[in-house]
């Protein structure tokens, strides 16, 4: 199920990028007494009492004005709303009520998306003040006081909002069903490949890049398995995400990934590697997911018989930080190797979820441990006492030891390479957390 979004709006420098840093637990927003700071959305996870969300801070919204910049952080919010689950609506009490915060609530009540009233800058403690009252006016039901900068009142706020979440679907029938997340820059042919998985054109496929603007769910079954294919428009560098309902596309990708078990990273074979390819890469590794690299439009390469092999190996080092991936190369126009690809999904969703058991990882731990011996620093030597699996999607293992700072980097690659080369982990990334002995794990 996709993570829920609540958006935060309100007019310019009433402090809802305060209360948005101070929600996520840290500071992600440029906090400024300058109104426009926050010129575009900004989202961050959020969780509370077991629900998880994505947070939008949004410009303020400036709803009777002709200057550029604020009429485009106006139709910024108002894309904000459009999307979001719930709304948290920021006020001032040192302000109080405007005829701006009138038409503002006047719009969010059109929206028909659930709106709570967050009074701000609300800093003393005690009884709330009765400037508190006038917010009534808004015809938005109860106001809630907070304070952005101590943190007072967040709470409620937050049950509040969950009260809007719907709750994680954790049916055995989804649990089945795979989803696969097709990510990629822009007009490499992630709706073609849809298309050719579904038989229909379920997509717009177009030479226009940007074509595709949200996210689009498919479910697919054959002899291969239950999957949910993700098509998500593509990820494209920051300065190049010009109007607003591209910029929305984005944030629409990212929590499609989040929402995914599979990614396949869709490069094109004409074009190759593009630094824009590791940013999604990257994206997709930071989350934990398995990973497929597939090279698309291989029908429309000249090739030789050294031709794969050659591009095969230069992929390798341009994708040299998530080196687990396997690499396809397919055509969404002909269908080749998409069955394979079936398969490698079904592979890798399944590495990513593998469980070994603690005897197994401390045999492997003192054959590594004795092969190659762990370093030192001025006669003191590192010592892993054991280690044991604490985690899946990923894998998870934690090490105890008697000096983390010992532990240097290039030892954790060599154990974690160690794990891979004995339980094979293919197209999954691989979590080793360190634990220094009375650490809890």
């Amino acid at each position: 199920m996709a993570k829920p979004i609540v958006a935060i709006v309100g007019r310019p420098n009433v402090g809802k990028s305060t209360l948005f840093n101070k929600l996520i637990g840290q500071r992600l927003a440029i906090v400024e007494d300058t109104p426009g700071v926050t010129r575009d959305r900004l989202y961050g996870n959020c969780e509370w009492q077991g629900k998880e969300f994505l947070l939008i801070d949004t410009g303020g919204i400036e709803p009777r004005t002709d200057d550029g910049l604020l009429a485009h952080m106006r139709q910024q919010a108002q894309l904000a709303i459009d999307t979001a689950d719930a709304i948290l609506f920021v006020t001032d009490i040192r302000a109080g009520v405007t005829a701006q915060d009138a038409d503002i609530a006047a719009m969010l009540m059109r929206s028909g998306k659930p709106v709570i009233l967050v009074v701000s800058k609300v800093d003393s403690l005690g009884a709330p003040p009765m400037e508190l009252y006038d917010f009534y006016s808004l015809g938005l039901g109860e106001p809630y006081p907070v304070s952005g900068v101590h943190g007072h009142g967040t709470g409620d706020v937050l049950d509040a909002v969950s009260r809007y979440l719907p709750a994680a679907d954790e049916s055995a029938e989804e649990e089945d069903r795979i989803p696969v997340a097709v990510i990629g820059r822009p007009n490499v042919g992630k709706s073609s490949l849809v298309n050719y998985i579904l038989g229909e054109e379920r997509m717009i496929v177009a030479n226009e890049a940007g074509t595709t603007r949200d996210a689009v769910d498919s479910d697919v079954d054959n002899q291969f398995g239950r999957f949910t294919f993700i098509d998500t428009a593509g990820l494209r560098k920051r300065g190049k995400v010009e109007d607003g309902v591209e910029r929305y596309s984005v944030l629409r990708s990212l929590a499609a990934v989040e929402r995914s078990r599979v990614c396949v990273i869709l490069i094109d074979a004409a074009e190759g590697f593009t630094e824009q390819d590791s940013k999604v890469a990257g994206y997709a590794h930071e989350q934990g997911k398995a990973c497929i690299i597939a090279v698309n439009k291989w029908d429309a390469v000249e090739k030789d018989d050294r031709t794969m092999q050659q591009m095969r190996k230069k992929l390798e080092g341009d994708f040299s930080f998530m080196s687990y991936a396997p690499i396809i190369f397919i055509s969404a126009k002909t269908g080749q190797r998409v069955d394979r690809l079936f398969e490698l999904i079904q592979y890798v969703d399944g590495q990513n979820a593998m469980r070994i058991t603690t005897g197994m990882l401390n045999e492997l731990l003192a054959r590594a441990t004795a092969r190659v011996q762990p370093p030192s620093d001025k006669g003191r030597y590192l010592k892993i006492y054991y280690m044991t699996q604490i985690g899946v999607r990923p894998p998870t293992f934690v090490c105890f030891c008697n000096s983390k700072q010992l532990f240097h980097f290039s030892y954790q690659r060599y154990i974690e390479n160690q794990i891979r080369e004995t339980f094979g982990l293919e197209g999954t990334p691989v979590r080793l957390v360190l634990r220094e002995r009375g650490e809890k794990a």
